[in-house]
């Protein structure tokens, strides 16, 4: 199910892949790995962002396997190799976030709790963070801690205010248009610069990312829609909410990229105080996906999940 093996993203080796199907009706695409080390200290759930798939996670299997730990990553239903929503494929869509938290909860039941080694842990990015999140009220007996690395809690610097896209995206789904394009239309960035880009400031992981996206088109999705958008904003309210933050249980470490225009790290500082077992911290100069950022960057990332992830209760 992954595909072939270039060698600018090699697989890691041992590689196990397949589908499983939601309860919902719809097919996801994963990928266990076993640890390359012993003792074997638990599993990791890796779950990437809006936009991403498995092969973009090849670089942080490999440096969770070598730390001892077995790896599980998946592609969320709409991208990826997993089922897409819409007819056209190429559209970023979703009509509500708690269809995701079906996908981690099916990744849990179905693959990591018969086929991995406890305990588990779930290092997340952006959306995959705010989804974690959503999820983690009914997971404290099943995941031991997360990291979440730029969590998607609020909207970075935008033309118009946070508020104003919601009521925009919600008009917009009322009017039967869920499924236009909010922002960034068809494109999926094979044509993007190094120069203009907000995400990554290291040009070799950009370049090898652009080179597989381009090389391979079928695992990518373009903007978001007013579905998406609208979803997304209801969700990140609901997760702020002081209430809902009471119900997480799970030890959680907050990561915030200090140069990230795609988030916003006041709305992810002010969430960490409301947790009643939560740290947060920032790695200064880092854009947004900073696992596939500079060595300098990534390793702080690396760093703080190694102190912050126990391989036994103590």
């Amino acid at each position: 199910m992954l595909l072939k093996n270039p060698t600018y993203n090699p697989v890691p080796e041992g590689a196990f892949s397949g589908t499983v199907n939601t309860p919902d009706g719809l097919e996801l695409r994963y990928a266990r790995w076993k640890a390359a080390n012993k003792p074997v200290l638990g599993t990791v759930l890796l779950l990437h962002g809006r936009s991403e798939y498995i092969e973009r996670t090849y670089e942080t299997v490999g440096n969770l396997r070598e730390r001892g730990f077995e790896v599980i990553s998946f592609d969320w239903r709409g991208q990826g190799g997993s089922s897409r929503i819409l007819e056209d494929k190429r559209r970023g869509y979703i009509d509500d976030f708690n269809q995701y938290t079906i996908d981690l909860e099916t990744i849990i039941n179905e693959i990591a709790l018969p086929d991995c080694k406890a305990p588990y842990y779930i290092l997340a990015h952006s959306t995959g963070s705010l989804i974690s999140l959503l999820s983690a009220p009914k997971l404290s007996n099943t995941i031991r801690r997360m990291v979440l690395a730029a969590p998607f809690l609020g909207l970075g610097k935008q033309p118009i205010s946070a508020p104003l896209v919601k009521i925009l995206a919600g008009t917009l789904c009322m009017f039967g248009l869920g499924e236009v394009y909010m922002a960034g239309g068809a494109a999926s960035g094979e044509d993007q610069k190094f120069e203009h880009n907000i995400h990554s400031s290291d040009p070799e992981r950009f370049k090898r990312n652009k080179k597989f996206l381009k090389e391979f088109p079928e695992l990518t999705i373009g903007g978001p829609t007013a579905a998406w958008v609208y979803a997304s904003c209801r969700t990140m309210e609901e997760v702020t909410d002081i209430d809902f933050s009471k119900k997480i249980n799970i030890p959680t470490l907050l990561i915030s990229a200090g140069n990230d225009k795609i988030v916003s790290n006041r709305a992810i500082e002010n969430f960490s105080r409301k947790l009643r077992s939560g740290k947060s911290l920032t790695i200064n100069g880092a854009n947004h996906e900073l696992l596939q950022e500079r060595d300098i960057f990534r390793e702080q990332l690396l760093a703080a999940f190694d102190s912050f992830i126990p391989g036994s209760d103590a």
